[in-house]
């Protein structure tokens, strides 16, 4: 039962959304015992149970949806984002670049660009890389199939030689009292790691990240060099970036 309920909850944490019919057909069980595991997910607070199913619990737990699903999440907002971090650090030439869904349309833009150097441990944005006029160093590692990214000691070993022009950095949540967070240890240290050999640290984040907590926090707000986000954050973010000389952009 307990491993049933595990690749349940891996499942609408990959989905966002499960159906108590198409389980019990899955796992050859009673739709009797599929609301049963619902029910105890529902009770750690992973899903929100609907008519028929249950969908992923948002509030708390939309840091765990798999890549391919957060690339999808929120895209125009992202693409602008993008496109204003691109445009806002012209003369770079050496480049970190995180996990982050955000973070692969900035690289899409910069692609084609011959004379920039950018090091990431997101494998899935080296493959959108392959073939591109940039040039692309992978940190290696030990790859993690739900994030698509390498991590571990090799990749941690890998960023502490490089120091570069800039760091884009994303975050699954952003708040005053804790900095940046992420939802995985792994990541968390990647990215401290980043900031620390980055000149100049980039904070590619959109509105629904404002004021949210996640798992992991990995860096205080007054390291960000900018914070770049698709709307104009309430006045509290406002005043707090230019007290600390934060280029606030949106």
């Amino acid at each position: 039962m307990e491993k049933r309920i595990d690749k349940i909850r891996h499942k609408v944490e990959t989905e966002g959304e499960v159906s108590v019919t198409e389980l019990s057909e899955l796992y050859d069980v009673t739709e009797e015992t599929i609301r049963r595991d619902l029910e105890k997910l529902k009770n750690e607070g992973v899903v929100t149970r609907t008519f028929g199913g249950a969908v992923l619990n948002t509030v708390n737990h939309k840091d765990h949806i798999h890549f391919f699903k957060r690339k999808s999440i929120n895209i125009e907002e992202k693409r602008k984002i993008a496109s204003m971090a691109v445009k806002a650090m012209p003369e770079m030439r050496t480049l970190m670049a995180d996990n982050s869904t955000t973070v692969m349309e900035a690289m899409k833009l910069l692609k084609n660009k011959n004379n920039i150097t950018t090091i990431t441990f997101s494998a899935q944005i080296f493959q959108e890389l392959d073939g591109a006029e940039m040039r692309v160093i992978s940190t290696g590692g030990r790859y993690d199939e739900d994030t698509l990214s390498f991590q571990g000691n090799l990749a941690i070993d890998s960023i502490s030689k490089y120091n570069v022009d800039v760091a884009f950095l994303s975050c699954k949540g952003l708040s005053f009292e804790s900095g940046l967070m992420d939802s995985t240890e792994g990541e968390a240290i990647l990215k401290s790691k980043m900031a620390k050999r980055a000149n100049t640290v980039v904070l590619l984040a959109d509105h629904t990240k404002f004021n949210q907590t996640a798992f992991v926090n990995f860096l205080s707000i007054d390291k960000l060099d900018y914070l770049i986000t698709d709307e104009k954050p309430d006045d509290k973010w406002v005043d707090y970036c230019n007290e600390n000389d934060i280029k606030l952009i949106y």
